[in-house]
């Protein structure tokens, strides 16, 4: 499999490593969910070269991740903001972050506490079933091929073991 060919692959996450994949771009994501819009200030918080930061964006307006909207007319200028596409990765970007809290914090915590503004309450994200809203633990899920699944996929009945 080659890096620029994971957009073809029947697989979701291929796909979706082939618009998201690298560093920079899930640091601008990061900050695109922390309301940060304008290139200038990507740059300043991320210390991200220029040409590199214009090029991750580009291809997140191409994906139709982000959209750039005009701010100022003379002389023309734009910020980014997460369509509903990009909207839809703030699991993914909570899962990370998640991640990031339980096994990769200082001694003294996290370094950002998340609080929900509907309840008050400070959380931790849980994967729940869309079905049951059961909390979704790693055993307890089991894959089966899709409508969208190639032969090739990779795809199988799990192993039993006895």
């Amino acid at each position: 499999m080659q890096w620029d060919e994971l957009d073809q692959q029947a697989c979701s996450v291929a796909r979706t490593l082939s618009v998201i994949g690298d560093r920079w771009t899930l640091l601008i994501l990061r900050d695109c969910f922390l309301k940060v819009r304008r290139f200038d200030d990507f740059q300043a918080r991320l210390g991200i070269g220029r040409p590199i930061l214009a090029d991750r964006l580009q291809k997140l307006v191409d994906s139709f991740v982000l959209t750039r909207v005009a701010y100022q007319d003379n002389p023309l200028r734009h910020e980014y903001r997460l369509t509903q596409k990009g909207l839809d990765l703030h699991p993914v970007i909570m899962a990370i972050v998640h991640w990031g809290d339980v096994h990769m914090a200082g001694k003294k915590g996290r370094p950002v506490l998340h609080r929900h503004t509907v309840c008050g309450h400070r959380f931790d994200p849980v994967l729940t079933c869309s079905h049951c809203a059961g909390e979704l633990l790693p055993r307890e899920v089991s894959v089966e091929p899709g409508p969208g699944a190639a032969a090739s996929s990779g795809v199988r009945p799990p192993v039993r073991r006895a």
